[in-house]
């Protein structure tokens, strides 16, 4: 029998869409006590949103617009409910970009994921994501506690210090990325040290392939399970296993409202079709309303065989700013988009992106229902394209359902040799 961190993961799916539908109008009240959402939301009467329809309806806020917004109103541009003073901790990423943590238990929410991979209370974690400035190691603090287990903080580097940290306290979780998890194990069998205690791993901040995952369970960690997760938001979502087998897709953490929409755009998109992941955070500190993670995935169909009853994703499936740049002029998703709405009788569209560097060429290729060499709309779509990309582009027509369901909307395959 499967067992869940609380009854929240098998709640009726139905009764979880309401409890959060019905949570929206609050969490806009308490963001726009804010200088940075007030002036986001402006337009926005908190106490109207309160279904999927009108959420859609609101300005989507990107994680690329987070270093020019925390320029302007340091440190966290005026988004943070709760100021910088009273905070736990203040974090600084790359960038930068700032990102704040309260004072709550679990406050990024990471006891879901660990819990899912098996980590219960009296386990030791060795914990190998960075404690240098960002919050991946703090993260896994977080969750430890709320279980209840001992953590080594080990960090990141000195490979042969972590085998010795493995040999001699036997922690029977490792944390931390996939890939240095497994110059971990090479150095143990390097070195003929026992680290045959770390029995699970919960790994994230990388892509973890099967070949990688297959190799693990090889050499002695026999239970990896990934998650997914951003230092702005924390847990997203996280994978979990019947009987030792991983189960298809990633689960949603319980505190997210999840939309897929179309790059470049706030448009949800179906379930099944892939775009960019945008959340909402139901977060007392540092709420975020229809936040654009930049990356790409896609909602997948049915409910997990472990019991969790929450939406899964097909997990991350690569960024969403296919930004490209043409005959020195930037090309946006948004642009092929803002062309795409001018013609609602276009269904779906692809910019191609093609030639050598010099003679660059554009063709933006359109769903229709009646596809035509010769279509009536050719060159009304060539004059938007031109209007809005301020470039020159051809126009070609396919039938609906030709174009790839891979969330790109400008695809680059120029040659570059």
């Amino acid at each position: 029998m499967n067992e869940y961190l609380d009854t929240l993961e098998v709640r009726d799916p139905q009764a979880r869409e309401r409890a959060a539908l019905a949570a929206l109008p609050h969490l806009l009240a308490q963001a726009k006590t804010t200088p940075g959402w007030a002036r986001i939301l402006q337009h926005v009467d908190a106490a109207d949103i309160d279904t999927r329809a009108a959420l859609a309806q609101l300005p989507v806020t990107r994680k690329s617009d987070l270093h020019q917004l925390q320029s302007e109103s340091l440190p966290f541009g005026g988004l943070t409910v709760t100021p910088p003073h009273r905070l736990r901790r203040l974090f600084m990423s790359p960038g930068p970009i700032f990102d704040p943590e309260g004072h709550s238990a679990d406050w990024w929410r990471f006891a879901r994921p660990m819990f899912a991979v098996g980590v219960r209370a009296g386990h030791i974690v060795q914990n190998c994501f960075s404690y240098h400035f960002t919050p991946a190691a703090a993260m896994v603090e977080g969750g430890a506690a709320k279980l209840g287990c001992t953590v080594i903080p080990a960090g990141i580097g000195q490979t042969e210090m972590q085998v010795q940290a493995m040999a001699t306290l036997k922690p029977e979780v490792y944390a931390g990325s996939p890939s240095f998890l497994k110059l971990i194990v090479e150095k143990a069998r390097e070195m003929g040290a026992d680290i045959g205690s770390v029995q699970r791993a919960i790994v994230g901040a990388e892509a973890l392939p099967p070949s990688l995952r297959n190799w693990l369970r090889d050499n002695g960690v026999p239970q990896v399970l990934q998650m997914y997760g951003s230092a702005d938001i924390g847990n997203i979502a996280y994978e979990s296993a019947c009987d030792g087998e991983v189960n298809p897709g990633m689960i949603l953490d319980e505190d997210l409202l999840l939309e897929i929409v179309r790059p470049g755009t706030g448009d949800p998109l179906p379930d099944g079709e892939i775009g960019e992941v945008v959340v909402t955070s139901f977060n007392p500190d540092y709420p975020l309303i229809r936040f654009a993670t930049g990356d790409l995935s896609a909602v997948l169909p049915g409910l997990s065989p472990c019991g969790r009853t929450n939406t899964r994703i097909r997990g991350w499936l690569g960024r969403a700013d296919q930004t490209a740049k043409v005959r020195a002029m930037f090309i946006h998703p948004s642009q092929v988009a803002q062309v795409q709405k001018r013609h609602p009788q276009i269904v779906k569209s692809r910019l191609i992106v093609s030639g050598h560097m010099g003679q660059d060429e554009m063709t933006l290729h359109c769903e229709v229902e009646q596809p035509d060499a010769a279509h009536p709309m050719a060159a009304a779509v060539a004059d938007s394209i031109r209007d809005i990309t301020k470039l020159r582009g051809d126009v070609r027509f396919v039938a609906c359902g030709s174009l790839p369901n891979d969330g790109k909307v400008i695809d680059d395959v120029r040659k570059y040799e």
